[in-house]
């Protein structure tokens, strides 16, 4: 079982061809929109995350790695998403939660899908390009300044691992 999870988490660090950038706005959890135009230049972690998830905690280690490489670029992107029924009911619930129990400043979406038929225009582009869409919670991909994938990895890989902090590392220098 090990290996099998070991040998999917390779899978999604793996890169994979996707054409062109991937582009698109988010309705912001603070109200506005959010766009991936604007940190067009910047490498960006999108996290699709919930609130009742076992892998909650890593919200810590989000806030903890946008903190870190913020001033040079960095932006983490959290997205709630309920697609496997573990979100709270509304955006407010939500945002109160994150302040709340872990005090988070990184940028947040609205409750947003990311897999299926109702899907966010940016997780169907990803589908579509990349042949990726997230297995569960806290799934995290990295887009580079140039708009396109670079890598993804699922929920037990921790936003401090090592894979993570080096690709991010590399597209800062």
């Amino acid at each position: 079982m090990l290996r099998v999870l070991a040998l999917l988490t390779a899978l999604l660090a793996a890169p994979v061809a996707v054409a062109g950038a991937l582009t698109g706005t988010f309705a912001s959890i603070d109200g506005g929109t959010l766009s991936l135009e604007d940190w067009r230049g910047r490498p960006v972690l999108v996290t699709n995350t919930a609130s009742r998830c076992a892998f909650t905690g890593q919200y810590d280690a989000l806030q903890a790695l946008y903190d870190r490489f913020r001033e040079r670029g960095l932006v983490v992107l959290a997205v709630p998403s309920n697609d496997f029924r573990q979100e709270l009911a509304t955006a407010g619930e939500v945002k109160d939660f994150c302040e709340v129990n872990f005090g988070l400043d990184i940028p947040m979406t609205d409750i947003t899908s990311v897999r299926g038929e109702t899907a966010h225009p940016f997780y169907r582009a990803l589908k579509a390009g990349a042949g990726f869409e997230p297995g569960w919670n806290f799934t995290k991909v990295l887009i580079g300044p140039d708009g396109r994938f670079v890598a993804a990895w699922g929920p037990t890989v921790r936003p401090e691992a090592a894979a993570i902090v080096g690709r991010i590392e590399d597209l800062l220098e």
